[in-house]
């Protein structure tokens, strides 16, 4: 693996913990009233685009990566389908 590997994986790292704090919280509080569902739907929209592109090219970072964020944004959006808005 060379360098250019590891900035790959380090990206792909960094991109998929992104959503993790937001998917705690939520969970924490039971609350996902201020999460904006046209938005996460655009980001899961865009992690398919991604997963299509990256296992046509075996793309491992951007496969991880995206196949971690599909889970998240899921996640998130059942917690907003789930838990109602608190005040």
């Amino acid at each position: 693996m060379n360098y250019i590997d590891l900035i790959g994986y380090l990206g792909s790292f960094l991109s998929c913990i992104t959503f993790i704090p937001q998917v705690y919280k939520t969970w924490q509080t039971k609350s996902a009233g201020d999460l904006s569902l046209s938005m996460l739907f655009i980001v899961l929209s865009s992690t398919v685009v991604w997963l299509i592109y990256a296992f046509a090219l075996m793309l491992w970072p951007v496969i991880i990566c995206n196949g971690i964020m599909f889970f998240l944004v899921a996640l998130l959006i059942y917690f907003k389908a789930t838990y109602k808005k608190t005040a």
